[in-house]
C-alpha cells in the first residue's frame, strides 16, 4: 500500500516529462522526413516523371467537378472573391470615417497582393490538397502498401511524397494567379461599383502602389507556403497507424499544423521580404 502512494505522486511528475519527450521526438522525426523529402526531389523529377504528371492534374483539375470533388482552382477562386469583397467592404468603410477614401486602390493592392491572395491559396490547399494527401498516402500505410513499394526497391519518399510536394510546387503559381486576379477583380467591384467611388482615383492609386517586387515577393510566399503544405500532411500520412480512425486523426493533426505554420511563416515572411517598416516605393513612403 505504502508502495503504491508513494509511485503515484512520482507517476504524476514524470507524466509532463514523458509528453515532452514524445513531442521533441515527433518534432525531430517530422524535420528529419522533411530533409529526406527535399533531397529526394531531383529524383523523384528524374525518375517519376508521370507520376509526378497526374498528380498535378489531380491537384489542379481533379476529376470530378470544380468544387466538389475536383481540384483547387474553383476553391481558391471561389474564397479569393469572398475575402476580397470584405476586405473591400472594410476598407472603404474605415477610409471613409478619416476622409480618406481616395486611398482605397493602394490598400487593395498592397493587402490583396502581400497578405490575402497568399494566404487564401494556402489555406485552400491544406484544406482542399492536403488532407487528400494525408488520406492517400495514410491508406497506403496501415494497408502495408508502402512496406510493398519498399520491399520492391521501389523507393517510397520520392514516389509518393516528393511527387506530390513537386505537384504542389508546379499547381501553386496558376492557381495563386486566378486566386490574386479574383480578389482584384472583387474589392474593385465592392468600392467603385457598390460604394460609388470613384473608378480613375481607385486604378490610380492601385497601380501606384502595386509593383512587380510586391507579385515576385508574394509569389514566393505561395511557393513556401504550398511547400510546408505538402510536407506537413505528407508526413503525417506516411506516418499513420491505428487503422481507418488513425488516417482520420493524422488528417485532423495535419490540417492544425498546416494552418498554424501557414500563420506564422506569413509573419516571418512579411517581416523578411518587406521588412518591419513597410515601404510602397510608387508613393515614395
Amino acid at each position: 500500500m505504502t508502495a503504491l502512494t508513494s509511485s503515484a505522486p512520482l507517476h504524476h511528475l514524470t507524466q509532463p516529462a514523458a509528453a515532452g519527450y514524445h513531442g521533441l521526438a515527433t518534432i525531430g522525426q517530422h524535420v528529419s522526413f522533411y530533409g529526406k523529402v527535399l533531397a529526394s526531389l531531383p529524383y523523384a523529377l528524374v525518375r517519376y516523371r508521370k507520376h509526378s504528371l497526374s498528380q498535378i492534374g489531380e491537384v489542379t483539375f481533379g476529376n470530378s467537378s470544380l468544387l466538389s470533388g475536383g481540384g483547387t482552382i474553383g476553391i481558391v477562386f471561389a474564397m479569393s472573391l469572398a475575402a476580397a469583397m470584405m476586405l473591400g467592404v472594410e476598407t472603404q468603410r474605415g477610409l471613409d470615417l478619416v476622409g480618406m477614401n481616395t486611398l482605397s486602390g493602394m490598400l487593395a493592392a498592397v493587402a490583396n497582393t502581400r497578405e490575402l491572395a497568399p494566404v487564401v491559396v494556402a489555406i485552400a490547399l491544406a484544406a482542399k490538397v492536403g488532407t487528400g494527401f494525408t488520406a492517400q498516402i495514410g491508406a497506403m500505410r496501415i494497408s502495408d502498401e508502402i512496406d510493398a513499394l519498399d520491399a520492391m526497391a521501389l523507393r517510397s519518399i520520392p514516389f509518393l511524397v516528393g511527387t506530390r510536394v513537386i505537384a504542389a510546387v508546379v499547381c501553386v503559381i496558376p492557381i495563386y494567379m486566378i486566386g490574386l486576379l479574383a480578389s482584384y477583380l472583387s474589392t474593385r467591384t465592392v468600392v467603385v461599383f457598390f460604394n460609388g467611388a470613384s473608378p480613375g482615383t481607385y486604378d490610380y492609386f492601385f497601380h501606384l502602389a502595386l509593383g512587380p517586387q510586391d507579385l515576385l515577393y508574394s509569389g514566393i510566399k505561395a511557393i513556401v507556403f504550398a511547400v510546408v503544405v505538402a510536407l506537413v500532411h505528407c508526413t503525417y500520412g506516411y506516418f499513420a497507424s491505428g487503422g481507418p480512425e488513425g488516417v482520420g486523426q493524422a488528417a485532423g493533426r495535419a490540417l492544425r499544423t498546416a494552418i498554424l505554420a501557414i500563420g506564422v511563416l506569413d509573419v516571418l515572411l512579411t517581416f523578411a521580404l518587406w521588412g518591419l517598416v513597410p515601404e510602397i516605393p510608387g508613393m515614395g513612403v
